[in-house]
């Protein structure tokens, strides 16, 4: 059997399940770290459970059908590339708001709690953007 890359997708009920115990995570510490810490190991859990057990699983049934589980590599290079890019410039960013100046990684004054917000918005459309058009083949990636 072959599983094309998008059959990973999680449905969107769950993940919002994380962002609102990011947002009750932000909002009862002072500086957030929780939340930081919410949406990463969220993402770690989806990433090693849900995919882990979903493939360990479907290995199994079509071993037992006698068959091979076959998934076709694609293009991962490209994804972990840009995501690994992104995440050490949000690091930056979350280095730089923790000067006591702004008043926390996501707290502070307002207007750089909105200007970090869509920062880190536009560079999740990004990401979600240039992966799509690698996957669709309208860019090539690596």
């Amino acid at each position: 059997m072959l599983v094309s890359v998008c059959d990973k997708w999680l449905p969107l009920g769950v993940e919002m399940l994380y962002t609102f115990a990011s947002k009750l995570a932000a909002v009862q510490d002072e500086y957030a770290d929780a939340s930081v810490g919410n949406v990463t190991g969220s993402n770690g859990v989806n990433v090693f459970l849900g995919l882990g057990v979903a493939w360990s699983v479907a290995a199994i049934y079509w071993e037992s059908q006698g068959e091979v589980f076959r998934v076709e590599p694609g293009s991962l290079a490209f994804s972990v590339t840009l995501y690994t890019i992104f995440a050490f410039v949000c690091i930056g960013v979350l280095q730089i708001r923790r000067r006591p100046s702004i008043g926390g990684e996501l707290g502070g004054p307002k207007v750089s709690k909105v200007c970090t917000t869509l920062f880190f918005f536009g560079l999740w459309l990004l990401y979600i953007t240039f992966s799509s058009l690698e996957v669709y083949c309208h860019i090539t990636g690596f």
